[in-house]
């Protein structure tokens, strides 16, 4: 199954950037992409955004959500994407979504590891999840879905391999800094070797953040990437037949000496 990545810059406008995720998705498909993963804040930055932010939220999730499902069936691509979808409270779940090519909603994750680092509190306005990790089926491919931050938490990517992933897919906004770079590298690759996983990382290119989307095999070997463009596609083939070869000869998911305790939500 090929797999891309969609590299973009979201503005402060829903239908803009729903556009914007649309001629990205007709670029995978014409690559022969299968599903397409685009970034964190795909549904609009929150820097960006006119008026108040939780109002936003409330008035604008349920067009995003919809938006990315007509992309879907439009195209004829799955499709994962990030926005923000309200809670019981002031603070809304920074939330991805993953549809079919036909447009159904497989699942849904709310980002569990908030970005409380590097002087910046994401929790002041962003309530963490609330439901575990999330597994969804596409074209026979077990997928799980992470957002941003979460990569530096190694035990939820273990969980996901542990319930089946065969790939892991990333949505971020990687914010720019002193080694940055360096580290969402380093992040993926370890994620994928010591998982035996496929990964498929798609990344904001703001002037604050630093793209660098890419798709690395199961021994954390680029397939296909962007650097910082503003505006760009990635794919590669995700097959079944490299893990079972990595896993061969490096068996690190049955030489585990450790359970994990992480809860898969089931999709749906």
């Amino acid at each position: 199954m090929k797999v891309s990545v969609g590299q973009f810059n979201p503005g402060g406008d829903v239908a803009a950037n729903l556009a914007v995720m649309r001629r990205l998705a007709a670029e995978a498909r014409a690559d022969g992409g299968r599903l397409v993963v685009f970034p964190e804040e795909s549904m609009f930055s929150v820097g960006r955004v006119a008026g108040g932010f939780v109002a936003a939220v409330e008035a604008e999730w349920t067009t995003f959500v919809q938006g990315v499902s007509r992309i879907a069936a439009d195209v004829g691509i799955a499709v994962i994407a990030g926005g923000y979808e309200s809670s019981a409270e002031a603070r809304p779940y920074n939330t991805l979504v993953a549809v079919d090519e036909d447009g159904a909603i497989l699942g849904t994750y709310r980002k569990l590891h908030l970005y409380d680092a590097f002087s910046y509190q994401e929790s002041r306005r962003i309530k963490p999840g609330d439901n575990g990790v999330t597994l969804v089926d596409i074209g026979g491919f077990q997928v799980g879905i992470m957002t941003c931050y979460d990569i530096r938490f190694p035990e939820q990517a273990r969980a996901l391999a542990l319930a089946g992933a065969d790939l892991i897919c990333v949505a971020a906004a990687w914010f720019k800094g002193d080694h940055k770079v360096d580290h969402w590298e380093t992040l993926l690759k370890a994620r994928a070797i010591e998982n035996t996983v496929w990964i498929a990382a798609a990344g904001t290119s703001s002037d604050h953040c630093i793209g660098h989307s890419v798709v690395l095999d199961p021994m954390g070997i680029p397939q296909d990437f962007l650097d910082d463009e503003a505006e760009g596609v990635a794919t590669a083939d995700v097959t079944h037949k490299r893990i079972e070869e990595v896993r061969e000869f490096l068996p690190v998911l049955r030489n585990r000496r450790f359970e994990s305790n992480a809860v898969v939500v089931p999709a749906g």
